[in-house]
């Protein structure tokens, strides 16, 4: 039997509660893919140590490595499974088309090699736009086997490049794309005239805000068009609920300037703070990010004492703003 060309997983007949089980003999796809792909129907599939073993295998293989990370997920975890890869690689900031025009790609890049000490180069790309398609084809035919491996964490986007590079070079790729975590579950080869690009599972998050048959909810957060951001002014007593899970409480009046998909469900509510046993201070300095991992981040104005929920605390990092003047202006 050959490997799905959804999910790169070898298929099997024997075994229909097993991963790549296929009814039929000559089936191109295994059954979890078919329907994900006919009827949008999604079978969990939970991939062990699969962060260690996708860098083990590139960095024992690759000759060239486009590790791609959406605008949203810029964080310590993410950007820490990057600097672990040690063959070769570039940087490419994916889904071009959803970032704010206000956000210059300059701006990024000086961010990123300033706070995240990226070395490598930076590549931005939208592949619903085909923007910058032909540089990252460029890339791959000037490595020395012309193959290149594509990483990232769930919804970075990686199938969706795949896919897009195939069709402007002219070829059409099956593989599988979804919203939903853990959809690639193998290495998927693909051949494109004399270009070779590998597909691989997605990289796992520790923590996210979602539980894993939250589906409606990890599709809200994969943002499908240009981000609006959103500005909630507070003031005493003000608290704001995200998704009914993240209650964010501020110790003065502040400015939030929230950064994530428009479908997230956020609101101001006025009632009284969480309990002693529930809740962590943060201290805030002004012009600061509050990265909510695989979510976004908020741009808080002011100096401030911030509670928030214990149980999300693995998911919260600060940085130095994004819009910090020194960061503008370089």
């Amino acid at each position: 039997m050959t490997k799905c060309l959804g999910c790169g997983i070898k298929l099997q007949t024997s075994d229909k509660n097993k991963v790549g089980y296929t009814p039929k003999e000559n089936a191109t796809m295994c059954e979890r893919c078919f329907r994900l792909k006919n009827y949008n129907e999604f079978k969990e599939i939970d991939l062990k140590n699969i962060n260690n073993k996708i860098i083990n295998k590139i960095n024992k293989e690759a000759n060239l490595t486009l590790f791609l990370i959406d605008f949203l997920n810029i964080n310590e975890e993410t950007i820490n499974t990057y600097h672990k890869i040690t063959s070769p690689k570039v940087l490419i900031v994916s889904k071009k088309d959803v970032i704010p025009s206000s956000i210059k790609e300059a701006t990024i890049t000086s961010f990123l090699k300033r706070i995240y000490h990226i070395k490598e180069d930076i590549y931005y790309i939208s592949s619903k736009k085909n923007y910058n398609l032909t540089k990252i084809i460029d890339l791959i035919k000037n490595t020395k086997d012309l193959k290149a491996y594509i990483v990232g964490y769930t919804n970075s986007g990686k199938s969706t490049l795949i896919n897009a590079i195939s069709s402007k070079i002219g070829k059409e790729s099956q593989i599988t794309t979804s919203s939903i975590p853990n959809t690639t579950l193998d290495f998927i080869i693909i051949n494109l005239d004399e270009i070779k690009i590998i597909d691989s599972p997605g990289f796992t998050l520790n923590n996210n805000i979602y539980d894993k048959k939250e589906y409606e909810l990890i599709k809200k957060i994969n943002p499908k068009s240009f981000l609006k951001p959103v500005t909630i002014q507070t003031k005493d007593n003000t608290r704001i609920l995200i998704e009914n899970k993240i209650c964010l409480y501020p110790s003065n009046k502040n400015s939030f300037t929230f950064y994530m998909s428009n479908n997230i469900n956020i609101e101001k509510i006025y009632k009284e703070g969480l309990t002693e046993a529930n809740k962590t201070i943060i201290k805030i300095e002004a012009n600061s990010d509050l990265i909510i991992k695989g979510l976004g981040f908020i741009n808080i104005k002011k100096e401030c004492q911030l509670q928030i929920n214990t149980n999300y605390l693995d998911l919260i990092e600060v940085r130095p703003s994004l819009f910090n003047k020194e960061n503008l202006n370089e």
